[in-house]
């Protein structure tokens, strides 16, 4: 059997007695998206944001490519290929793709000046790679549509070489248009060998983007199922009523 990309065992976290994920299990392939669905409160963010390094997990454990690590902070988390797109995108509005591609991360010349020029170049080159139609390089990301902008976060995730990309509803607020240009991206990163983690409300969008689907609720995980083996009713059955109709079957 292929190796998971990421594997986290019987992870667990608590807030105040409150117990937010409860002995859950999930894992990730390269190539591969997998949905997180649940309701409000299911625990999905929490777990994620394990993985991520926001949170630290009270016990179980995290495996990247079969081996045991540490995360504990997000550094810890981009210093094993982890990169998370939260949906507020986290972009300065007022500053140009490249800007934002390479914030806080600036190339700079010999003599330690920021290099606009390289910058420029490996955004044009990230982009001709991910979204070839993407031109607008040099306006301030605030004049790109949600598409353009969800584009140039996930150049700055891919570009600093992630292998796992988590996704906070990449599409939410987009119009149709949009939201299949995204989803191109998610292919096109599947493609490249990327594992994703997709975290979304929308049972039909996770339908058609999605390999497998995890579904939580209360903080444990219902089950995991290839999107081939099950229908729309079945994910919504096991968001609402906390049973996977697969195994009772």
């Amino acid at each position: 059997m292929e190796t998971p990309l990421v594997e986290m065992r019987n992870v667990s976290i608590a807030f105040g007695g409150v117990q937010a994920v409860d002995n859950v299990s999930i894992s990730l392939y390269a190539g591969e998206v997998v949905g997180l669905l649940g309701h409000n409160g299911a625990g999905k963010s929490t777990l994620i944001k394990m993985l991520s390094g926001a949170y630290k997990m009270d016990s179980g454990e995290i495996l990247i490519n079969g081996k045991k690590v540490s995360i504990t902070s997000p550094r810890d988390a981009r210093n094993h290929n982890i990169e998370t797109i939260y949906q507020t995108l986290a972009l300065a509005d007022n500053l140009d793709a490249a800007s934002n591609l390479f914030l806080g991360r600036e190339l700079t010349t010999t003599l330690g000046f920021v290099d606009d020029d390289r910058m420029e170049a490996e955004t044009r080159k990230i982009m001709s790679r991910l979204n070839p139609n993407f031109k607008k390089l040099k306006v301030p990301v605030s004049a790109l549509s949600g598409g353009q902008r969800q584009s140039v976060a996930i150049a700055r995730a891919v570009y600093f070489n992630a292998k796992i990309l988590i996704m906070d509803e990449p599409t939410a607020a987009l119009g149709v248009h949009e939201t299949a240009m995204v989803a191109e991206l998610i292919q096109e990163l599947k493609n490249q060998g990327l594992g994703i983690f997709l975290i979304s409300h929308d049972t039909r969008e996770m339908m058609d983007l999605c390999d497998r689907v995890s579904v939580m609720k209360n903080g444990r995980m219902v089950g995991t199922e290839r999107v081939a083996d099950v229908t729309e009713d079945d994910i919504l059955s096991m968001i609402i009523l906390g049973k996977n109709p697969k195994v009772a079957a």
